[in-house]
């Protein structure tokens, strides 16, 4: 019986390593995703593109791979359509703050990624509110708002988390977030 054991152990082990290579090939729906233990979601609406976004991009220790891309393409800079890469720590500190302000509602994106040719372009038509080396051009910023709760409260979520720069623009309705050094203004 000994044996019999460790060879239903071997198999067991044989075929689950089989399904996680499976499952890690294979995309796996967002709902099957959602309903697993520590899974992080996030929702978006984008003011620009008119795009909608609902998805998993972690679960556990483990980032969802096509929910990356599929972020990274969501988050384009919208005046060009240039992919970039966000920092996925950038949707941490978004999936944080919605905690901090027990919210379910979607993150509307002003903006998200930008290339340097929009960058350099906005920078000189805003009067000097883009910085130089935006953190926007390495996909660790986001300009957002939730409908329904206040700006200052959305500010105040994401600066209580200390992971980050957070910027304050009431005037044009969005809070800046960023996943550089801890700054607020």
């Amino acid at each position: 019986m000994p044996n019999s054991h460790k060879h239903s152990r071997r198999l067991f082990l044989s075929r689950a390593a089989r399904l996680a290579l499976v499952g890690a090939v294979l995309p796996v729906a967002r709902p099957a995703l959602a309903a697993l233990p520590n899974a992080r979601s996030l929702d978006f609406d984008h003011t620009h593109t008119g795009e909608r976004l609902s998805v998993v991009f972690a679960v556990g220790n483990h980032y969802v791979p096509d929910a990356l891309i599929t972020l990274n393409h969501f988050l384009r800079d919208h005046y060009s359509g240039e992919v970039g890469t966000i920092d996925p720590q950038l949707f941490e500190l978004l999936y944080k703050t919605r905690q901090e302000l027990g919210s379910d509602q979607a993150f509307q994106v002003i903006s998200g990624y930008r290339c340097a040719t929009t960058n350099s372009r906005l920078r000189n038509s805003r009067g000097g509110g883009v910085a130089r080396q935006s953190l926007h051009m390495h996909g660790q910023a986001i300009d957002v708002r939730i409908p329904g709760v206040p700006l200052s409260d959305l500010r105040d979520a994401a600066t209580s988390l200390k992971a980050g720069g957070v910027g304050f623009y009431p005037r044009d309705k969005f809070v800046h977030v960023d996943t550089g050094k801890v700054r607020y203004w």
